[in-house]
């Protein structure tokens, strides 16, 4: 039963990926003829100004968008563990993100920023309020982070919050009666018992931030210039519309290294912490 699933993965993901490859060594445009070169265009990518500083967007966008993802995400679980009013209402409000469509959410977004938000800065004589980040090449980044962390919260509260709620309630009620607060029972007890539970989210908060396309695409198209271009943006972006089809296809195997070599660093560091709580 599961060879027309491994039969489909290989010849839409596999397949594709290793003719990826294949091309890497060439100087292939995508059409026409082509001949090898081989380590050529691997070479030439690290001393290409636009491929570095995508690199460095990317990897700065992404470190910062995990951390501020997961802190909120777990204070948000936090809360909604408690018994406050419209708990379950909250929680499908949370999740809300999660079932829309990523470029849908930067088109939403993008409109926010460029006229929503704006026209209540000059409306109310905002000086500050009245330009859209996303045109200002130093700021733009930021529109893009809120709207990643906006969107990825998501599904991390939810995990956070069945982390949560398998935290065995004796061992916090025997804390409180041995005269812990409710920061050294989070600090002491919860937050070691979430070890497993931050380990998947840090993980896959990274790896997703690392990808990121969809929101770059509809919210800034790279710019202002190349100031938000991510790796994934511009690989799409030069490789099919810049005739740079074998020189991205190099770059994006330098990038599946690139993650592959981030995540599992982050998951053995990560597991290393669990077994020591």
């Amino acid at each position: 039963m599961a060879v027309p699933a491994i039969v489909l993965f290989f010849l839409f993901h596999t397949l594709p990926a290793l003719e990826g490859v294949f091309y890497s060594f060439t100087d292939s445009t995508g059409y026409g003829d082509w001949k090898f070169v081989g380590f050529e265009n691997y070479v030439n990518l690290f001393s290409d100004d636009s491929v570095l500083h995508s690199y460095r967007f990317t990897l700065g966008f992404a470190a910062l968008s995990t951390v501020v993802v997961n802190a909120i995400s777990l204070a948000i679980a936090v809360c909604l563990t408690r018994n406050i009013k419209f708990r379950g209402l909250l929680r499908g409000i949370f999740f809300l993100p999660a079932v829309l469509a990523t470029i849908v959410i930067g088109y939403v977004f993008n409109f926010l920023f460029s006229s929503g938000l704006t026209g209540i800065g000059r409306s109310l004589g905002i000086s500050w309020l009245s330009d859209s980040i996303l045109g200002n090449p130093h700021l733009a980044w930021l529109g893009v982070v809120l709207v990643a962390v906006w969107q990825s919260c998501a599904t991390t509260i939810v995990i956070y919050m069945a982390g949560l709620q398998s935290v065995p309630g004796d061992v916090l009620e025997a804390a409180t009666i041995d005269g812990a607060n409710s920061w050294q029972r989070f600090w002491r007890i919860t937050f070691p018992l979430l070890a497993p539970f931050l380990t998947i989210n840090m993980v896959l908060s990274l790896k997703n931030q690392l990808m990121v396309f969809d929101l770059v695409v509809a919210l800034t198209g790279g710019g202002p210039g190349t100031s938000t271009q991510s790796i994934s943006y511009l690989i799409y972006h030069n490789g099919f519309t810049g005739g740079q089809f074998a020189y991205q296809s190099a770059n994006a195997v330098i990038y599946f290294v690139v993650i592959a070599m981030l995540s599992l660093v982050q998951l053995r560091a990560l597991r290393a912490r669990e077994v020591s709580a």
